[in-house]
């Protein structure tokens, strides 16, 4: 039997384990090259420069030498320092002592606060629930924003994006989520953010009943690529513990393009060919499996939320494109909502959610598809009514369109600081579409016209705006008995 205590066991182990040490070969840019040590990708290495160690992590692997990229600032490194292979990636801290705390990218506590010893630490390379073995969505979850919850519901494990250009309000959408959620954890990553906006978000926006039940993880704009990478993972990381606790665990990202901008420096340094717009192949192979990695496992679940900030307001550029490929539905915010001070400036007609279906009552997707079919209507008949060129009564769609729009208006609008339950939303759309679906009059006009290939009024036949309501405001509308046949509208 041994005398020894088991910490002092394994420091005496550490002590006689041989030390792996190699040299700094060569830095270029973010990039230093290490020869004389093996080791593995995704390992972390420690080189002992002047005024301190710098960790790394290995990127790639020569012949002779392995390229790492550093997890701080470089200055002071030069060649010849010693390195030394750690033998394994490095690790973060997860447990409940983690709710209400601020970390950087690396899991560390950036906040004040005390040190987070005695927490069980796992490395940041998770696995996502296996296909089979994932439970089916089948649930909503409340965000706390009438827009959202009421005509793009999520379901609790669903993924959806939040796409929009600079300045029009994903991470003040992201706060009011953190507030009005009914998940039990909330888990977000500022990637790539201005540092000026951090404290801003944390004090102002989410505020201390928010942060009280949230961990967020900050790597700012002005870190390394490789944190600004690692923070993405690190903040998962801490999510799937808590959703192997059995926990409905919020999961929010700000941004995922920023974060593959981050691995396009990484993979440019570590000397990836550039492809589509100068982002390299291993961006597009990094994000599945980032993002696969939220869902519904046997335990519990992650709700992910991701903002995808769109170059240029193109909604089709490379990493908006394959996001949305990945993504259980999309979220698109407007510009010219947001500079007409509609806040939220979601798009409705824009934005979609895939699992719709299987998380909403009937009773509640037929008001979604008649609100849906008059924000069509409206907006396809909009230039028309502006100039005053529509005859009242040419198109009862449009007629009840122009006669609820304000109403409409007012329910999409929600105050930064309003959290609308789920039932309050459900109550206030029924008392705003009358408590019925859009009625089979109705419906029987619109489809007798898009039958006949015609609509009622001559003048409205030949112009741009109606050719757009029948091809996509209204269709698929077979039988069209009442609200049945609605089941295209909007889509």
């Amino acid at each position: 039997m041994s005398l020894l205590t088991p910490m002092l066991e394994e420091s005496l182990r550490a002590v006689a384990r041989p030390r792996r040490t190699g040299r700094v070969a060569r830095m270029v840019g973010f990039r230093i090259d290490v020869e004389g040590i093996e080791a593995a990708v995704g390992d972390a290495v420690r080189i002992y420069r002047r005024g301190g160690a710098l960790y790394a992590e290995v990127v790639a692997a020569h012949t002779s030498m392995l390229a790492c990229a550093p997890l701080g600032d470089t200055t002071g490194v030069r060649c010849g320092d010693e390195v030394e292979a750690l033998g394994h990636p490095l690790t973060v801290r997860v447990g409940n002592a983690l709710l209400g705390r601020v970390l950087d990218g690396l899991g560390r506590p950036i906040d004040g606060g005390t040190m987070l010893d005695g927490l069980e630490e796992v490395t940041i390379h998770g696995q996502p629930p296996h296909p089979l073995a994932r439970d089916l969505v089948d649930t909503r979850l409340q965000l706390g924003i009438r827009a959202i919850d009421t005509l793009i519901p999520v379901g609790q494990g669903q993924r959806m994006g939040i796409f929009a250009g600079s300045g029009v309000g994903k991470s003040s959408l992201l706060s009011m989520m953190m507030r009005g959620t009914e998940a039990a954890v909330s888990v977000l990553a500022l990637v790539g953010e201005r540092g000026r906006e951090v404290n801003e978000f944390i004090r102002r926006d989410l505020k201390s009943e928010g942060l009280a039940r949230s961990v967020v993880v900050v790597a700012t704009s002005d870190r390394p690529a490789m944190v600004r990478v690692r923070a993405a993972f690190t903040a998962i990381r801490i999510a799937e513990w808590f959703r192997d606790q059995g926990m409905q665990v919020l999961f929010m990202m700000d941004s995922l393009t920023r974060f593959a901008m981050a691995q396009r420096e990484v993979g440019l340094a570590a000397g990836e060919p550039p492809a589509t717009r100068g982002y390299p192949p291993s961006v597009f192979s990094l994000m599945p499996m980032l993002l696969e990695r939220a869902g519904v496992s046997d335990k519990g679940s992650i709700t992910g939320l991701y903002t995808v900030l769109v170059e240029g307001d193109d909604m089709n550029e490379p990493i908006a494109d394959a996001s949305r490929a990945i993504l259980d539905g999309h979220i698109v915010l407007s510009r010219r909502l947001a500079t007409g001070g509609h806040f939220p400036a979601i798009e409705v007609l824009e934005s979609i959610s895939r699992l719709e279906p299987a998380i909403v009552s009937p009773e509640d997707r037929m008001l979604t598809q008649e609100l849906r079919s008059l924000l069509a209507a409206y907006r396809d008949a909009r230039d028309l009514v502006e100039i005053g060129a529509y005859a009242r009564g040419s198109n009862p769609l449009v007629d009840r369109a122009i006669e609820l729009q304000g109403g409409i208006d007012a329910f999409l609008r929600q105050d930064l600081y309003e959290i609308s339950s789920l039932t309050d939303s459900q109550e206030r759309l029924r008392a705003l579409l009358g408590g019925r679906a859009v009625d089979s009059q109705i419906a029987g006009v619109v489809a007798g016209e898009i039958a006949g290939g015609k609509l009622a009024n001559s003048q409205i036949a030949g112009s741009r705006a109606v050719e757009s309501l029948t091809g996509s405001g209204v269709h698929n509308m077979p039988g069209l008995s009442g609200v049945g046949g609605l089941q295209g509208v909007g889509a």
